[in-house]
């Protein structure tokens, strides 16, 4: 259990991380925009000044009045009232001598101006400057004033004193550095809530813990042999696991990091739609069948996506083929206990009613056929798998009252090395237990089996019959379509999905035709080489 100013800890830096960073954003935004403003009003105000002066130089009253006998008298009435009209500092008019003709304060009218006209006089051009005059330093603009002639007779100046270009500044940074600290506020109080959110979202966890859980989790998956796919809702691949990888490159259906197989597609939607996680749910990709589990991953109630365990065929193959073995043993055991517990159980009553020749006559019978059964197999198939799966069929159909024959016409004296015994088993096992539970539905205790094999000629020929009720035609291709029955349960219709598998994998074909007993016959033909 953590402290809990441990707990705080995450918490109080994400609050002080943000403050800090939104603190010196804030400032260095202030300062840049303080120097825009410094660039920006030095520019303005020079080309304000130059407009003012240029006003002032085209106005046909000051024009007019350098030709009266007293032009400062006219003139200065005039600077003045445009003077305080456009918040210039000064506006002073002068002769070609420099001579002010008007000036704010008068007592300079009729002296000479404060810095040189020469740019105005000899080259004829309008100039703006940061220039010193006898009012202090000023943004200035100066420029020449024409006659009706187009002579030069005098010089229009117009400045803004750097006191007052500094006031008009100074208000405006005020005012960006009262938004910048509003802002500063407004964003340590947004990053309290976010802050708070981002823990509660992350569970409390620090970042330390994250980091760890996050490696120890995706050693976790990457340990696992199965594989691990997580998926969203739309089928896109999240993540997976080392072996979800393998699986990919070589058989799963996967384009621009999507789902492609449309069975896996079927079955996200169903557990999304359903809300029902799902487990052992036998599918076909490609030509593999796989175990697939599938969980929910949930966020707040809601579901974001759905997590796939994928086991491959050869796996399933050990397993099956494991428990399978124990499976047949198991019924073995269970039918001949049942089967050897009902004879004994004669016999002794035969011994205690002193019919001593029916108990000699039903001992020796019973071993007779057992030990005929064992010993035409033994002679006729030579693989010890498939004989002890017919064993093992002929043990379960006494324990279900099904009258199990094999023909005994029936030879398989060698079976080719390049034809997987197993997969042979797996065939022949599916199809045998489908004939006997189809024969006891129809029929129960009139229930019947026959099966004959033969490998004379360059194929191995298995027919499998029942007294069932056959396949219609319009089924015989279904039946074999992974997930088709018409049985109740789950994860029915495998069987025979699995026995075309196989066939496949021999080279071999299923023929499905009417049995001579009134059920169906399925004939196997499988090509030695």
């Amino acid at each position: 259990m953590k402290l809990p100013n441990m707990k705080l800890k995450l918490f109080t830096q994400m609050v002080l991380h943000i403050s800090i960073v939104i603190c010196v954003t804030s400032i260095l935004a202030a300062l840049f925009f303080t120097k825009i403003i410094d660039d920006l009003s030095t520019e303005y105000l020079g080309k304000e000044a130059m407009s003012v002066a240029q006003l002032a130089a085209n106005d046909k009253r000051i024009i007019h009045a350098f030709d009266s006998t007293n032009p400062s008298k006219e003139i200065q009435p005039i600077a003045e009232k445009m003077r305080k009209l456009t918040g210039a500092s000064y506006i002073v008019i002068g002769n070609k001598q420099g001579i002010r003709y008007s000036h704010p304060n008068p007592k300079y009218i009729g002296k000479p101006m404060g810095t040189t006209n020469d740019p105005v006089f000899k080259q004829h051009t309008s100039v703006v400057y940061i220039g010193e005059g006898i009012s202090g330093p000023a943004i200035k603009a100066k420029t020449p004033i024409l006659n009706e002639k187009g002579d030069i007779i005098g010089v229009s100046s117009v400045g803004f004193l750097m006191v007052d270009v500094k006031k008009r500044i100074l208000t405006y940074k005020e005012e960006i550095i009262a938004l910048a600290f509003l802002l500063l506020l407004i964003g340590i109080i947004s990053s309290f809530f976010i802050a708070r959110r981002i823990k509660r979202k992350m569970f409390g966890l620090e970042p330390e813990e994250i980091s760890y859980v996050f490696k120890e989790k995706e050693a976790i998956l990457e340990s696992i042999r199965d594989g691990i796919i997580a998926v969203d809702k739309d089928f896109r691949v999240l993540s997976m696991n080392k072996r979800a990888r393998e699986l990919l490159v070589q058989n799963l259906q996967l384009d621009d990091s999507f789902i492609q197989n449309h069975r896996l597609r079927e079955l996200i939607q169903e557990v999304i739609f359903s809300k029902k996680e799902k487990s052992n749910q036998k599918v076909f990709i490609v030509d593999q069948l796989y175990v697939i589990d599938l969980s929910l991953v949930k966020q707040m109630d809601r579901i974001d996506g759905v997590v796939l365990t994928i086991r491959t065929e050869f796996e399933i193959e050990q397993l099956f083929n494991e428990v399978s073995k124990i499976k047949s043993y198991s019924e073995n055991i269970r039918a001949l206990n049942h089967e050897f517990l009902n004879k004994l159980n004669t016999i002794y009553g035969l011994l205690c009613i002193e019919e001593y020749d029916k108990a000699r006559e039903l001992i020796s019978s019973e071993v007779t056929e057992r030990q005929s059964t064992i010993v035409f197999l033994m002679t006729a198939v030579k693989e010890p798998l498939l004989v002890a799966c017919l064993l093992g069929k002929i043990n379960r159909s006494k324990e279900l009252k099904v009258d199990l024959k094999i023909d005994q016409e029936s030879c398989l004296d060698e079976i080719p090395d390049s034809i997987d015994t197993h997969l042979l088993v797996t065939i022949l096992g599916n199809i045998i237990d489908n004939a006997m539970e189809a024969a006891k539905e129809k029929n129960n205790a009139s229930a019947a089996v026959t099966v004959s094999f033969t490998d004379i000629g360059r194929d191995i020929v298995f027919d499998i019959q029942d007294n069932g009720t056959g396949i219609l035609a319009k089924e015989q291709d279904d039946i074999f379509t992974e997930g088709y029955t018409t049985k109740p349960g789950n994860n029915r219709g495998i069987g025979l999905s699995i026995v075309k598998n196989s066939l496949q994998k021999l080279n071999g074909q299923v023929y499905i035709t009417n049995s001579l007993l009134g059920g169906a016959k399925f004939t196997l033909v499988i090509p030695k080489r």
